[in-house]
């Protein structure tokens, strides 16, 4: 056994696998890049007080899950919980908002970390591709985003998941539903905890999975009574937008996801195939985010897709992803001279765009081909002595067993038809 081992919690990518979280990356943000947004990286740690002012004190990731560390200077850092503070943070430093095209569209990919009871679906360490749209309050943009998403599950295989909607109102309603809220669960039969949620932040008690907390909750208020009438008329634009495009959600009152910026349109990806950790993505509308971590009033909305859980999610449907094969040919020299060619012709083969790998270690030949069997090339180059004193190397079809002398100088162009 290794003396090292990945910490609790967290996982490794390794070959084969990790083909499959590269290819949801690709599908989650090939849409995005298709819609104007551009791509975005921030740094794996941020100064602790973005998280607290943005996502909210009161909240589980800050309060319980949140990594943080002081630096030599003495600085509270942390490990970055979720994307959008990092992103919203990193496009008001480079003023972006003032580059005069609004909404500022951009897209993510990277780690994230929390401090949570490892289980499967729900990592300390995890992967996921996110989109924000800065800047603008539209019900299109909202709308625009949902769709993206749910296009880019739909180009993986999946068909088993459901995207829930609901509204947070804004800071007209929420207010006055607050209020009312607090009023209906003060009177319920909760622990010390949750009555002290009950106080700091209400909202987050309808999120609580216990099942005899989500008993009491049967009659609390409904967010929709509480709408203002602007609040009430964007929703139902989000509604109706989505309607036109074909793409199918349900309402969902009690739906108010685990961080304090949202406002407005709050919606969740779930797939039930996936047990108690059933949320494959979501996000939202957090018109005043902006303003929580002292930028100027920039509306906007955005979503984070789990890479990790929409992995399990293909799996659980048992889609098998279409994988192209890391390798196209694989060369097996037979001898000094032809290790020498052949490592000519597999880097020609790879300035030309051609997948190419090579049977290092002066391998006999059986050992060689069964390398090129593993790696999954279509052709095998084989060459010996004889092959090179003739100016041919031989080209193997491995699906259909076929082998040929091709000459030497012409592999590389033969090949490349081949592969088309």
């Amino acid at each position: 056994m290794s003396t090292f081992q990945a910490p609790k919690g967290t996982y490794d990518l390794t070959p084969p696998d990790s083909a499959k979280f590269l290819a949801v990356r690709e599908a989650i943000s090939a849409p995005l890049r298709d819609s104007g947004y551009g791509y975005i990286e921030t740094p794996g740690f941020e100064n602790v007080e973005l998280f607290a002012r943005g996502v909210g004190e009161s909240t589980d990731i800050v309060t319980k899950e949140m990594y943080t560390l002081t630096t030599k200077g003495g600085s509270q850092l942390a490990l970055r919980p979720e994307g959008t503070a990092s992103v919203l943070r990193a496009a008001l430093q480079a003023n972006l908002h003032k580059a005069g095209n609004l909404p500022v569209k951009l897209w993510y990919s990277g780690s994230y970390y929390r401090y949570e009871r490892p289980q499967k679906g729900r990592y300390r360490h995890f992967s996921q591709v996110g989109a924000e749209a800065i800047g603008t309050e539209d019900p299109v943009l909202d709308a625009e985003l949902i769709i993206l998403a749910d296009q880019a599950y739909r180009s993986l295989g999946l068909r088993r998941f459901r995207i829930l909607l609901n509204s947070l109102g804004d800071k007209e309603c929420r207010p006055v539903y607050r209020e009312a809220l607090q009023t209906f669960l003060r009177d319920l039969d909760l622990d010390e905890e949750t009555r002290r949620r009950i106080e700091i932040n209400p909202l987050r008690v309808l999120d609580d999975k216990r099942a005899d907390v989500q008993k009491q909750l049967t009659d609390a208020p409904k967010f929709r009574d509480y709408l203002c009438d602007a609040c009430k008329a964007y929703h139902e634009e989000v509604r109706a937008l989505l309607t036109a495009a074909g793409v199918a959600f349900e309402d969902d009152e009690k739906l108010v996801r685990g961080l304090d910026y949202y406002t407005r349109t709050t919606f969740e990806f779930v797939h039930d195939g996936l047990g108690s950790q059933s949320a494959v993505g979501g996000g939202g509308r957090y018109d005043g985010l902006s303003e929580m971590i002292g930028g100027p009033e920039l509306p906007s909305v955005g979503w984070a897709l789990g890479v990790d859980r929409t992995v399990l999610a293909l799996e659980a449907e048992g889609v098998e992803l279409d994988l192209p094969a890391t390798t196209s040919v694989y060369a097996v020299p037979l001898g000094e001279e032809a290790r020498r060619v052949l490592f000519g012709v597999v880097t020609e083969l790879r300035r030309a765009g051609i997948a190419a790998d090579f049977a290092f270690g002066g391998r006999g030949l059986k050992g060689a081909m069964k390398s090129a069997n593993r790696s999954g090339a279509r052709y095998t180059l084989v060459a010996g002595e004889r092959d090179l004193a003739e100016g041919v190397v031989q080209l193997k079809d491995m699906e259909s067993g076929e082998q040929s002398a091709v000459p030497l100088a012409e592999a590389a162009a033969e090949l490349a038809k081949r592969l088309g």
